[in-house]
């Protein structure tokens, strides 16, 4: 994924990519440690999530928002 590409998704789709991409990142983790090595995964996986809270911290938005899906659910119903 290009920065170019992320900047021009809004603030909440920037929400959604951050939390699907943290997810994404503990599954390919769990693979790994399951002996399903796959780093090239990893390393994009993490690069992309870097660049994701960059243009966020850039507009001014505060990472500590990103939530996984579920977590995000559940939270909404208490």
């Amino acid at each position: 994924m290009i920065a170019r590409e992320i900047r021009q998704r809004s603030n909440e789709e920037l929400l959604g990519l951050a939390a699907s991409l943290t997810d994404d990142l503990f599954q390919y983790r769990m693979q790994n440690a399951s002996g399903q090595p796959d780093m090239g995964r990893i390393r994009k996986t993490r690069r992309d999530l870097a660049r994701v809270k960059t243009v966020m911290s850039e507009r001014g938005m505060h990472s500590d928002a990103i939530r996984p899906p579920a977590e995000a659910e559940e939270g909404e119903e208490q």
